[in-house]
């Protein structure tokens, strides 16, 4: 129950808000006496309570179903929407601070890059018409080649979107990425135009795992919950694969160098630490910035990161701004300090590949890769996915 009291942080225009998830919390609330104060799942407008979706590692959201194939989805802290099959009224008596989604689910204009791999794997894509990011922002093959053939249609980015477009083509739901609560007269006006609008919490789950489970949220949508049961299981079976190991108790760095010779690095409670630890390792910074905003990167100077890190067993580099490296002497001509550190001098250097981040479907075996730089003595790196050796 933790989590229900935790407090959401957000930066919107520059403003920190702390909000705590209660009202609109995905989960019951206890009464006093212990049990959950479920009650108002009993009926919603007229609908009958039947069950709701079991969910292994998301906090962010929630599904319950009614009877007649209703669905009300739940995003913690950002409202909810009802799900209303194809040829079923909207009930008379819905709160009209619940939005409504309309089976079948066409024309979505898709903002948040990391729900594309989401429905490519569903074998959705076909209910993607219009897109916020264009052909050449994108890692997912079958997302690139849908832009470019014209299956998909590139329709502005977040702060920008071309309504005329998106409204022509009877779009059907928008789901947004956090950005949007930096430009929330953009929403305003999707709403107006009477589409939908879902943000996209994955990036707010604490565990990895709980980022790639939102592959349920969408298989609702889709009608195709078994499939996501099926995708999910795993994901999570490779991270059960490697979790009851020992942990090695070896030390990694994973950073980039910005355009000004700063370091970047995650925070100690951004889910990728959280997936270094999970494979066995340890993250080489402790307690570094989980005060501060909901951002979940930092930039260091040089100095202050090589004093940090330079012990480091293995360094892990972010490909995902400036390209990907094949060596490392493309690593230390960004900058001549690395040189020292423990993990070049022992050949344990490697980079992310560039389509990481778009792929939340793959953080299992993000793991299950970790795992293997850990534990294996071998130079090969031909069964990595998501990584590969620096020469």
């Amino acid at each position: 129950m933790k989590e229900i009291w935790k407090k959401l942080r957000r930066t919107v225009a520059g403003i920190t808000l702390a909000t705590v998830v209660f009202s609109s919390c995905p989960f019951p609330v206890q009464a006093s006496d212990g049990t959950a104060a479920d009650s108002k799942k009993e009926e919603l407008a007229g609908l009958a309570y039947d069950h709701s979706l079991d969910l292994e590692y998301a906090t962010q959201f929630s599904v319950d179903y009614y009877e007649g194939g209703y669905a009300l989805i739940s995003i913690a802290d950002d409202g909810k929407f009802l799900l209303v099959p194809d040829g079923k009224d909207v009930p008379e008596e819905l709160d009209e601070n619940i939005s409504v989604i309309r089976q079948p689910v066409d024309n979505i204009y898709l903002v948040a890059t990391s729900a594309m791999d989401f429905f490519c794997a569903l074998d959705g894509l076909d209910c993607i018409g219009l897109s916020g990011t264009d052909a050449d922002g994108w890692y997912i093959e079958e997302a690139k080649e849908a832009l470019e053939n014209g299956s998909i249609t590139y329709a502005g980015k977040y702060s920008a979107p071309d309504y005329e477009q998106i409204v022509s083509q009877n779009c059907g739901l928008a789901i947004e990425s956090t950005m949007i609560y930096h430009t929330p007269e953009v929403k305003e006006r999707l709403e107006q135009f009477g589409i939908p609008v879902l943000v996209e919490h994955s990036s707010y789950e604490n565990h990895p795992l709980g980022r790639t489970e939102w592959l349920k949220l969408y298989a609702v949508l889709l009608g195709k919950e078994e499939d996501a049961d099926r995708l999910f299981k795993e994901q999570a079976d490779k991270l059960k694969s490697v979790e009851n190991d020992e942990n090695t108790g070896k030390t990694v760095a994973f950073f980039y160098i910005n355009s000004v010779g700063a370091a970047n690095v995650r925070k100690s409670n951004d889910y990728i630490s959280k997936m270094i630890e999970l494979a066995g390792g340890k993250y080489i910074f402790d307690n570094l910035g989980e005060q501060d905003n909901a951002l979940s990167t930092m930039n260091m100077q040089m100095e202050e990161f090589y004093a940090a890190a330079k012990d480091a067993d293995y360094i892990i580099y972010n490909s995902t701004i400036d390209g990907e490296l094949s060596t490392v002497d493309q690593l230390l001509s960004k900058s001549s300090l690395l040189e020292d550190f423990k993990a070049v001098k022992e050949g344990n250097v490697w980079c992310t590949e560039q389509n990481l981040f778009q792929e939340p479907m793959g953080l299992g075996t993000m793991i299950e890769d970790i795992h293997t730089m850990l534990t294996s003595d071998k130079d090969d790196t031909d069964n990595m996915t998501y990584m590969h050796k620096l020469k």
